[in-house]
């Protein structure tokens, strides 16, 4: 993923209000510039100041796109059962796959609609496509035979559709 700006992020953002995207607070490491731009197929991370907030900007042909989910709170789940993320397609424990619910864009979102989806509950696919990250418990074994090019266009694919899915609205 190409670097962006705080500006480029803000204005990213298609299914909330401009003052929301403003009081948006950018990911860890943001600042300091040690966001690891180039093992990243798109940004997410969770708002630090407002923990149920998470956020993904997903990079385009029209630039980016930015998205505002809503984290589910903490549960407890059983460390038996395995989940997989709908984008990169990563095994986890229960607990390591989250239903992010993103409300969809324009009048559609403001009168409360939103679709979710199942993705890695820490946004980490990049890492996890890249074996830069490790789940922490894999309770099913899946051997890939595609190569990294094929599984990174293939989660973008997976997330495009999701993103097409709120923007559409």
């Amino acid at each position: 993923m190409e670097p962006l700006d705080e500006r480029a992020i803000r204005a990213s953002f298609v299914n909330c209000s401009k003052g929301e995207a403003g009081r948006i607070k950018m990911p860890a490491g943001f600042a300091d510039g040690s966001v690891p731009w180039s093992d990243l197929d798109f940004l997410g991370w969770t708002d630090p100041g407002a923990p149920l907030r998470a956020l993904l900007v997903v990079p385009g042909g029209n630039g980016p796109t930015g998205l505002v989910l809503r984290r589910p709170e903490a549960r407890r789940v059983s460390a038996m059962r395995s989940s997989m993320c709908r984008i990169c397609l990563t095994d986890h424990a229960a607990s390591g796959v989250a239903l992010f619910v993103a409300p969809l864009a324009g009048a559609a979102g403001r009168n409360g609609n939103t679709v979710g989806e199942y993705i890695c509950a820490d946004l980490a696919c990049s890492l996890y496509l890249r074996g830069r990250r490790q789940p922490r418990m894999r309770l099913v074994r899946r051997e890939e035979t595609l190569g990294l090019a094929e599984r990174v266009e293939r989660a973008m694919t997976n997330l495009a559709a999701f993103t097409g899915r709120v923007v559409a609205g």
